[in-house]
């Protein structure tokens, strides 16, 4: 039995910072659930909101959790407790994805900034400046995603253009595939309708001169409505990408990700998730050539600049978060 004391308001604001983080399409693919006993708090997958097209193996909804496991470890260190994290704990339970167990006092408190940075992080699909990234900053970054076991590369200039032919590429072909067109479709929503998917006015312009591959969630919208504003000449790319590509890597990849998110809006910094080329094997892998034998796995491609914050995507409460898991017959005990 733990001491830790845990009141509802503590736990809200706990889940509440785990839900803040990114998620595929806002599918936001978890469940909570406390373990009074132990004080745990329990990250499931949300299955019935996987993209059984765009993510058959369930790599992106990993990616997604693991942001809001980065977010939760976040908030219970800012609250003076040490997130003890697990990983898969439970083989017999492949729906847990995470736990995180809240410990003695915190051996290292969160930074301020972070926890500040978690609640006004949100992706800008809108176009950025061409105002150039602070190389202090882009260290800094790379850091971060070094901090949770992953690497962030900045490709040269030749190698951005590559990269971004290659989600190109990808963007046509979803376009073109009416399964994934359909499903893309299906999440967008007004956003009094749900607290999932993506408003419209979330969405940003397409970018007509192809300069930038922003998904069209709306697969074939009137390209007479681009209230066509104007993307950056050379967009700033890095890749994310881990050693190794199981369940547990994708995991890792996600708390990095939302680590390398909240550095940068600490820093003033807009992102948006370029995801398409990392939804067709054969392109992914084409994303980080290999280089003397070794081989690293892409987990996401990040746009960064400076620009327009854009709207929000809306977020389920703390409170359906945790009531949805005792609702679900695989989070019984």
């Amino acid at each position: 039995m733990s001491s830790t004391t845990l009141d509802v308001p503590i736990l809200e604001t706990l889940v509440s910072a785990a839900v803040a983080a990114p998620s595929i399409h806002n599918t936001q693919p978890w469940r909570f659930r406390l373990d009074p006993d132990t004080v745990t708090l329990e990250i499931r997958a949300a299955t019935d909101r996987g993209l059984r097209h765009t993510d058959p193996a369930g790599r992106a909804l990993h990616v997604s959790v693991g942001c809001a496991l980065l977010n939760l470890r976040v908030a219970v260190a800012h609250f003076g407790w040490e997130p003890v994290t697990r990983l898969l704990p439970r083989p017999h339970e492949p729906d847990l994805l995470g736990t995180v167990r809240l410990g003695g006092p915190a051996r290292s408190p969160a930074p301020p900034h972070l926890y500040e940075a978690l609640w006004r992080r949100h992706s800008s699909r809108f176009p950025f400046s061409e105002r150039p990234l602070p190389a202090a900053v882009l260290t800094e970054l790379a850091e971060a995603a070094h901090t949770e076991g992953a690497l962030l590369i900045r490709p040269s200039p030749a190698g951005t253009d590559r990269l971004l032919q290659i989600i190109w590429e990808a963007e046509h072909r979803n376009t073109a595939d009416p399964d994934r067109a359909a499903e893309s479709r299906r999440w967008v929503h007004a956003p009094e309708l749900t607290a999932l998917g993506m408003p419209p006015e979330t969405l940003g312009p397409q970018d007509f001169r192809e300069r930038v591959p922003m998904r069209d969630f709306g697969a074939h919208r009137h390209r007479a409505a681009a209230a066509a504003r104007i993307f950056e000449t050379r967009p700033s790319i890095a890749v994310l990408s881990t050693a190794h590509d199981r369940r547990t890597d994708w995991l890792r990849a996600g708390q990095a990700l939302e680590r390398v998110l909240l550095v940068a809006t600490a820093h003033g910094l807009r992102a948006s998730l370029l995801h398409q080329g990392l939804e067709w094997p054969d392109l992914r892998e084409r994303l980080i050539p290999s280089t003397s034998g070794r081989r690293a796995h892409a987990q996401m491609v990040i746009r960064l600049g400076y620009g327009p914050e854009g709207p929000a995507t809306p977020r389920r409460t703390a409170r359906q978060a945790l009531a949805e898991t005792e609702r679900a017959p695989s989070a019984s005990r």
